[in-house]
């Protein structure tokens, strides 16, 4: 078999890049080792920036966003009891919309589906080779034969564990990383959120965030020891703790029910240096993580497969390799600009075993800081609806 562009993973931001390629008229095949129920299922965040949004209409991807999907004009920080409103629409005229990776997903997989695109789902033992030539290659596993798929390029779109950053030589990548003492337990349930919009908050028993996926489902979480048992932690038990950290309003308006999932989401920032190795390039969480906190994971994704997906369209439409040249500076350079946000709220909002009394009063010098200054509160606004691509 035979494509122009050979896209590993698919995760929102390969079928992304399928569909900016297909609107281009690029052809693509996605390879994904998972069945697709099985990506369906992998409960992850749900608050996309304005620069999403216009991507996915873009590809003709937003009917169901469009019906289903909650705008915000902002969010709340919580901080000793008191609640402080971050008024995105008003500090940068724009806003974000909370609509669930998971639908998504969905929504590209059956867009690719109606157009009649190749996706190949539990591609087993999938393996790249002579990306650094020009023509690359991907072998993989299907019902028991060994299949070649010839391409141009290949995308690296299969998340931190996957096998395309893995298959990079040793020297010639740089890899960052902070692993943060903590986790998130999360738990999603059929009942109304407490809060029209998001409340992020800094407790003396630790962070919270109050969320949601709809009007009627309702996602929360806490934060957690990074090793905890996920099992050691009945539904009670976490609306429990919940409300302790939330402020009297926010707690009181809490309705609790049965746990639909329950995990615990390890936290870490991590950034790998370059992008690009010849012809293969790295994609979404292939290339980056962060952590949860500023809500950056699948808009970063949609970012690098705005860079990349321009790059490829200029050199198939006029033959120049500029753009694929500069894709590893473009999208790394936002990328150090949203794990600086990530990492600074992660600072700000969560408590640290080890964390002395001077540290302690340093947050809450920054939250009141925060609570006194537009311009400190612009600063957060702009970086949370997103900074331009």
């Amino acid at each position: 078999m035979r494509t122009q562009v050979a896209i590993i993973g698919a995760g929102p931001s390969g079928l992304l890049l399928g569909a900016l390629l297909h609107k281009a008229g690029i052809d693509s095949v996605i390879l994904e080792r998972k069945s697709g129920e099985y990506v369906l299922s992998r409960i992850r965040a749900g608050v996309l920036e304005q620069g999403a949004v216009d991507m996915l209409a873009s590809v003709g991807v937003d009917a169901r966003m469009n019906a289903e999907g909650l705008r915000h004009d902002g969010f709340a920080m919580g901080f000793a009891n008191r609640r402080l409103r971050i008024d995105l629409a008003g500090l940068t005229g724009k806003q974000v919309t909370v609509y669930g990776q998971t639908e998504v997903t969905r929504d590209l997989m059956d867009a690719r589906k109606a157009a009649g695109l190749v996706t190949i789902y539990e591609a087993e033992n999938v393996e790249i080779h002579d990306f650094d030539t020009r023509n690359p290659r991907v072998t993989y596993e299907k019902d028991g034969a060994t299949q070649e798929l010839l391409c141009d390029f290949i995308a690296g779109c299969d998340g931190f564990h996957g096998v395309c950053r893995a298959s990079v030589p040793q020297g010639a990548i740089r890899n960052f990383e902070k692993v943060y003492p903590f986790g998130w337990l999360g738990l999603l349930a059929d009942v109304p959120p407490c809060s029209h919009e998001l409340i992020y908050a800094n407790h003396e028993r630790g962070f919270a965030l109050c969320s949601m996926r709809s009007k009627t489902r309702s996602r929360y979480y806490i934060q957690c020891g990074a090793d905890e048992d996920v099992n050691a932690w009945s539904d009670q038990r976490f609306w429990d703790e919940l409300r302790r950290r939330l402020d009297p309003e926010a707690a009181e308006a809490v309705i609790t029910g049965p746990s639909l999932e329950k995990s615990i989401a390890p936290l870490r920032s991590f950034v790998a240096e370059p992008l690009r190795f010849g012809r293969l390039f790295l994609a979404g969480d292939a290339a980056h993580i962060v952590p949860p906190t500023g809500a950056k994971g699948l808009n970063l994704a949609a970012s690098d497969v705005h860079y990349l997906g321009e790059a490829l369209r200029e050199y198939y439409r006029d033959g120049s390799e500029a753009g694929i040249d500069a894709y590893s500076a473009r999208a790394l350079a936002r990328i150090w600009k949203a794990e600086r946000f990530s990492w600074s709220l992660t600072m700000l909002l969560h408590r640290f075993s080890n964390m002395n009394a001077f540290e302690q009063r340093m947050q809450e010098a920054d939250f009141l800081y925060i609570e006194s200054s537009r311009a400190a509160q612009t600063t957060i606004a702009e970086n949370y609806v997103g900074l331009p691509y």
